[in-house]
C-alpha cells in the first residue's frame, strides 16, 4: 500500500501524521507495543532492545542540553552515536542525529512505511505523530547499530512512546511542575510518572538536588543503582575551569562547556555520571570530554546572539525554566532596557513564569503562535496587566519605573520581535523565549539584529 514507489515523501509523510484522526495526545503503552510486535522488532521482557547501548535522558527542564553533552562527549571519544530529541526547533529532521548528522529523508520515509504497514496489520490501531515518529526513530537506529544510542523523553516517563525501550541507563534532569493535566498536579506524582524510566539493575542518574518526597524509595523499589548528584557525584568550579567527581573518579582542569547558564554544569555533570556509570562497557577518556564540552551545539537554550542590541532566545515555557532564565539574566551583567518577545501555548501556567521573572522587563511584546492561538495570547495579556501593575505597586518611589510596563498584542513572532527591535537601543537587550514555535519564528530576525548591514 505505501511501497517506495507510492511514498509521499517526507513532507507529505508529516502532512498525513499532522493531520491524522486521533493525532492527539494519549499517553499509554500498550497501543504501541501492540504494533511493535508486528514491526518484529527485538524484544527484552516488554521491551523492545536495541544492539548497542542506550541511554533515556526524562526531566522537566535540561533534557535537551542533557543528551547534547551525552552525543558531543560519547563522539569525540570516537564511538558511533545516535540521538533523538523532541520538538525540533527548525526542521523535523534535527529529532534524529547519527555521527552528528541528521539521519537523510529517506530513511525516515522507509521507516514511516514500515511502521504504517504494521499499524494497518495490528488492527488500524490510532497512533499519535509523537508515537509515529518514536516508532520509526527506533527503527532506523536498529538498522544504524550506533555504539550509543540515546533517546529522550517526550513527557512524563512511564506511559510515554520511548519507554517501550530497554535502556542500560537513565538520566532524570530535573522534576518540577509541568504537563500537569496529563503528569499530575504535584512534583510527587509527577516525580512518580518520571521514575518509571527506571530499569531493575540500571544505573538511574538523578540530577536533582532536591527530589520530592519518596522518590528515592520508589527508584530503590523498583531495584535501579541510583546516582544522585550530591552524593554519588558532583561538581564544584572557580572562573576559570571545573572539576566533576563521581564514585570512583574524578575528571579535573575541565573547560567550561560551550552551552551557556547557571544549570549547565549540572547537565553536564549528569551526562558526565551516566557515561561513568557506564565506563565499563563506554569508556571515554579525558580528551573526548574536553572536546565534547567545548564543541556542544544546541540552539535556543540560552542562545546569545552576537551584536548590539543583545538578542537572548531560550524555550523556556514553565516555570521552573523560567526561574532558570532569570538566573541567567541576572548574570549578564547590566542593560539599560530589557524587553520581551514572548508566546506560549494555553495550558502553560503564565502567572508563575511571570512571577518567576519578575521586575526585570521593562517591555513585553505578546505574540500568538498561530490563528487558532490568539486566545492564548489574549489570555497572556490578561494575565500580565495585573501582575505588572502588582509588582510597580509593591516598589518604593526610588525603585519605580520612569516609564510604565508597556504591553504589547501580536499576530506572530516575528511581529513581536520588530516592535521588540524598535523600542531598544544598541545597549539594550532583548529576550526572546516560550514555545519553540516562538523562538523558531522569530530567529531569521533575531540572528539579524545587531549584525553590519551587509550581513543581514
Amino acid at each position: 500500500m505505501h511501497d517506495r514507489q507510492t511514498s509521499p515523501g517526507l513532507s507529505g509523510w508529516l502532512d498525513r501524521l499532522t493531520e491524522r484522526r486521533g493525532n492527539q495526545i494519549r499517553l499509554g503503552l500498550d497501543r504501541l507495543l501492540k504494533v511493535t510486535k508486528c514491526m518484529a522488532l527485538p524484544m527484552q521482557g516488554d521491551d523492545v532492545r536495541l544492539d548497542g547501548l542506550v541511554m533515556t535522558v526524562g526531566g522537566t527542564n535540561g533534557k535537551g542540553s542533557t543528551c547534547a553533552f551525552l552525543e558531543s562527549i560519547a563522539l569525540q571519544s570516537g564511538y558511533r552515536v545516535s540521538c533523538y530529541t523532541s520538538p525540533h526547533l527548525f526542521r523535523f529532521q534535527e529529532r534524529l542525529r547519527f555521527n552528528g548528522e541528521e539521519v537523510e529523508d529517506q530513511a525516515w520515509e522507509e521507516a514511516f512505511d514500515k511502521v504504517e504497514k504494521a499499524r494497518l496489520a495490528s488492527g488500524d490501531i490510532d497512533l499519535s505523530f509523537f508515537e509515529v515518529t518514536t516508532l520509526a526513530a527506533i527503527t532506523i537506529v536498529q538498522r544504524l547499530k550506533p555504539d550509543l544510542a540515546i533517546f529522550e523523553i517526550g513527557m512524563g516517563g512511564r506511559l510515554d512512546a520511548v519507554n517501550c525501550l530497554a535502556s542500560d541507563a537513565a538520566v532524570l534532569t530535573s522534576i518540577d511542575l509541568d504537563h500537569q493535566a496529563f503528569l499530575g498536579p504535584t512534583r510527587e506524582k509527577i516525580a512518580w510518572e518520571k521514575a518509571h524510566i527506571a530499569r531493575k539493575g540500571c544505573p538511574f542518574v538523578l540530577a536533582d538536588p532536591s527530589p520530592p518526597e519518596g522518590l528515592l524509595e520508589l527508584l530503590k523499589d523498583k531495584g535501579a543503582d541510583v546516582w544522585w548528584i550530591g552524593r554519588d557525584f558532583g561538581y564544584e568550579g572557580d572562573k576559570i575551569q571545573w572539576q566533576w567527581w563521581g564514585r570512583s573518579e574524578r575528571r579535573s582542569g575541565l573547560g567550561y562547556p560551550a552551552l551557556r547558564g547557571i544549570n549547565q554544569l549540572l547537565n553536564a555533570s549528569a551526562a558526565l555520571a551516566a557515561l561513568s556509570a557506564l565506563r565499563q562497557k563506554l569508556a571515554v577518556h579525558q580528551g573526548g570530554v574536553r572536546q565534547g564540552l567545548a564543541q556542544v551545539s544546541l540552539p535556543g537554550r540560552f542562545q546569545v546572539l552576537p551584536g548590539q542590541p543583545a538578542v537572548v532566545l531560550d524555550v523556556a515555557h514553565n516555570p521552573h525554566a523560567a526561574g532558570v532564565l532569570a538566573a541567567n539574566l541576572d548574570q549578564m551583567g547590566f542593560f539599560p532596557k530589557t524587553v520581551a518577545v514572548v508566546g506560549m501555548l494555553a495550558d502553560k501556567d503564565a502567572a508563575a513564569i511571570f512571577a518567576r521573572l519578575g521586575g526585570r522587563l521593562d517591555s513585553w511584546c505578546l505574540a500568538s503562535l498561530s490563528s487558532e492561538q490568539a486566545g492564548a495570547r489574549a489570555r497572556l495579556a490578561s494575565e500580565l496587566r495585573p501582575f505588572c501593575e502588582a509588582m510597580i505597586a509593591g516598589l518604593s518611589d526610588t525603585e519605580r519605573p520612569v516609564e510604565p510596563v508597556s504591553i504589547f498584542e501580536f499576530d506572530n513572532p516575528e511581529l513581536a520581535l520588530r516592535q521588540a527591535a524598535s523600542l531598544v537601543g544598541p545597549n539594550d537587550r532583548i529576550i526572546v523565549f516560550g514555545s519553540f514555535v516562538t523562538v523558531a519564528q522569530a530567529w531569521p530576525l533575531a540572528r539579524s539584529l545587531g549584525q553590519a548591514p551587509h550581513l543581514s
